[in-house]
């Protein structure tokens, strides 16, 4: 009997049982639908937290100052004005060979306005070293550069939330905005960079650190009322380069080794190192879950095609009475057993990316379909197609003609 033939004979043999070859397959459908999901799920949550990290900048440090502490009471990080502007030009100086870039940053929440609407948001105010470290361009206009940064320009550029909300459609380059009063020209729109750790990254202003200071900042004008963003020159210096700065601004600082750091360094890296590793687990936790699940559907594929057998034993003793050979009758239930499982695997895998599709649109992460899980998960399904099909194949091939004829259902 050829392959065709025997196809031919299991299709005709699932479809007398239509309902119970529907349920049988649901064990398969859900474990390939499942296994898809959670993998693209992970690998979406993993992307989203790449994303929210990237948004501070590549290879980055942030420098801020110590906590207050009163009667025991600690007023948080960087509620003390211990950083002064003398410890940001050290840093600047090359002194520490592994810094690449150093900006330092001021920031407060104020009202702006346009001409036709009003916004409040995150006034900070910068140099032109900012957007290198932060790796942000402008989609509109340009950011301003060295001189600028340098300088008292009233210029802005603006984050993409600010943009919609005072300008909605219309084109902000060269338009003018309020802020705290002060006119400042829109010159540059950022590009899009969505949620951070510390909320939207588009709901921003940015403007040369000087005109913040002069129109802004009621800070005291030696110390710094802010953080430092510091860009290393390659990966992997992290732990060298927070130990040196360190020692520089112990040093400058004129700590004991008793006192304690009168200043905070704060790693993003680490941060994210974390969240990935977390997700991972959490992936992999639900992936082992989607997998019993289709060992599952896969003991349902053996246990529906025991039943078969044992239903079907007077068709097979008259099959081998007209002249079927044992493994005639083997491969016709391995072949229904692994029909069962492909047509099962590729409704899960239609299954897997409607869910997939889904969790990203629900969560709000970056779709995913892993095409290689899902060939993965394909390829097994035919194995349980094999693997549990096999048992009840080969039982059937070893019943003998003349019981099975004489078998009554």
């Amino acid at each position: 009997m050829n392959i065709l033939t025997t196809f031919k004979l299991a299709i005709r043999a699932l479809w007398r049982n239509k309902v119970r070859t529907m349920l049988t397959m649901l064990g398969i459908v859900f474990g390939i639908g499942a296994v898809i999901a959670m993998v693209a799920g992970g690998q979406g949550a993993q992307a989203s937290v790449k994303e929210v990290f990237d948004s501070l900048g590549t290879n980055v440090l942030v420098l801020s100052g110590g906590a207050t502490r009163t009667s025991g009471a600690s007023g948080g990080a960087g509620s003390r004005q211990s950083l002064t502007w003398d410890d940001v030009k050290a840093l600047q100086s090359g002194e520490i060979s592994s810094i690449q870039w150093v900006a330092p940053t001021m920031s407060t929440r104020t009202q702006v306005a346009s001409e036709e609407a009003n916004w409040n948001t995150i006034i900070t105010g910068t140099s032109a070293i900012w957007f290198r470290i932060r790796n942000w361009e402008a989609t509109q206009g340009a950011v301003f550069d060295e001189d600028t940064g340098n300088s008292s320009a009233k210029v802005a550029v603006i984050g993409q939330t600010v943009a919609t909300q005072l300008f909605a459609s219309a084109s902000p380059i060269g338009q003018a905005i309020r802020v705290n009063g002060q006119p400042f020209e829109v010159i540059g729109v950022l590009a899009t960079k969505g949620q951070g750790p510390r909320g939207d990254n588009d709901d921003v202003i940015i403007i040369p650190l000087r005109t913040y200071q002069q129109k802004l900042d009621m800070g005291l004008a030696k110390y710094l009322k802010g953080e430092v963003l510091i860009s290393m020159t390659e990966e992997g210096q992290a732990e060298t380069t927070i130990a040196k700065i360190t020692g520089l601004l112990r040093d400058r600082h004129k700590l004991d080794s008793a006192d304690e750091d009168d200043f905070r360094i704060r790693n993003p890296a680490e941060y994210a190192q974390a969240q990935k590793d977390s997700t991972e687990r959490i992936a992999t936790l639900l992936a082992i879950v989607a997998a019993v699940s289709l060992l599952i559907g896969g003991i349902g594929v053996m246990n529906i095609m025991l039943v078969s057998v044992i239903e079907r034993t007077r068709e097979i003793g008259i099959r081998m009475a007209v002249g079927a050979k044992p493994f005639d009758v083997m491969t016709q239930f391995l072949v229904e057993a692994i029909v069962l499982a492909a047509v099962g695997g590729l409704l899960g895998l239609v299954l897997g990316y409607g869910a997939a599709q889904y969790m990203a649109g629900y969560f709000g992460w970056k779709f995913f379909f892993p095409a290689g899980t899902a060939g993965i998960a394909f390829a097994v399904a035919g194995g349980v197609g094999v693997g549990f099909g096999l048992y009840p194949a080969v039982r059937a091939s070893r019943l003998d003609p003349i019981t099975a004829l004489r078998y009554e259902s």
